[in-house]
């Protein structure tokens, strides 16, 4: 059996209860590997990713059932320097991980409108591709607690929508695919404590657009989602509580509070029923009392 490295046990050790108890938590809650699976796992080379690595070759090490891990790395277009230090930084820690070449940012680099968006979808299809080609039938991202949340926040404040990053989807254009977050619960600042105990040093944003005006230090840049990041470090200054709360809005969804949804193609409105709930006493059917009235200052 490989004897776990450093960085693997301070996650299990040093992390126990934040990093990996919650990844353990992630996958129990939302069952995301099944006996038999063969998950491969997307290294962009940044601090979640690579953690997300160790996470995956320990559960695999230690795990009552049996399934297959493969550690894969696209590279779109990378700086020389860049590839190097994913290379590099795998060997040390223990990763064997395969490479294949795509030339995503050259096709992306000229596009006037939605070269992030293009460069994202390119990238998830290539993704998937190789994974299957390699016969796994689920790919695994570093996505994070944190990312869950913001994305809550972002579709809110510029997308007019509620919406989540989900733990784990089905593809749509990979059938027998599917996609799954074991980092689900874990926040990005027990990341970074980790990668800072082991004095690591990960590739932050690796875009040609993005790279060289990153300002954050997280790899993101001058983005909407940076917008957010600072939102959500001022609230946490009000109430320490505000991550959990925002989660837990998408987990605790009264659809009759909401003036209109949809599920695929179809759409709800709450007029399409409103009428239908009232009884005879004029109370809404499977409210346990009539609902309260609010009354504000100057309302009616």
């Amino acid at each position: 059996m490989e004897i776990p490295n450093p960085y693997e046990e301070s996650i299990v050790r040093k992390f126990t209860r934040p990093i990996w108890h919650k990844f353990l938590k992630g996958i129990k809650t939302y069952d995301l590997i099944q006996e038999g699976d063969k998950v491969a796992v997307c290294i962009s080379g940044g601090k979640d990713s690579m953690m997300l690595a160790k996470c995956m070759q320990r559960l695999q090490r230690y795990s009552k059932f049996p399934f297959e891990v493969e550690y894969i790395v696209m590279d779109p277009g990378y700086n020389p320097r860049n590839r190097e230090r994913i290379v590099k930084n795998a060997e040390m820690i223990g990763i064997p991980i395969k490479i294949f070449e795509v030339r995503i940012f050259d096709v992306v680099a000229n596009m006037e409108q939605n070269p992030c968006y293009m460069c994202a979808r390119m990238r998830r299809g290539h993704l998937y591709k190789f994974a299957q080609d390699l016969g796994c039938n689920k790919i695994a991202l570093g996505h994070h607690f944190d990312d869950v949340i913001e994305t809550i926040l972002m579709g809110m404040l510029y997308g007019s929508q509620i919406q989540t990053m989900m733990p784990k989807i089905h593809s749509e254009n990979f059938p027998g695919m599917e996609l799954i977050r074991p980092l689900y619960l874990v926040r990005e600042q027990d990341i970074l404590a980790w990668r800072d105990y082991n004095h690591l040093e990960f590739i932050q944003c690796a875009c040609r657009m993005t790279e060289n005006i990153d300002k954050s230090g997280d790899g993101i840049g001058e983005s909407k989602r940076q917008e957010v990041k600072v939102l959500l470090r001022e609230l946490r200054q009000k109430s320490p509580a505000i991550d959990m709360n925002i989660f837990r809005s998408v987990e605790n969804v009264n659809l009759r509070t909401i003036i209109s949804y949809h599920d695929g193609e179809d759409y709800h409105h709450f007029l399409d029923t409103y009428n239908d709930r009232i009884t005879n006493h004029g109370q809404k059917q499977g409210d346990p009392r009539p609902e309260k009235e609010e009354h504000h200052a100057g309302t009616v």
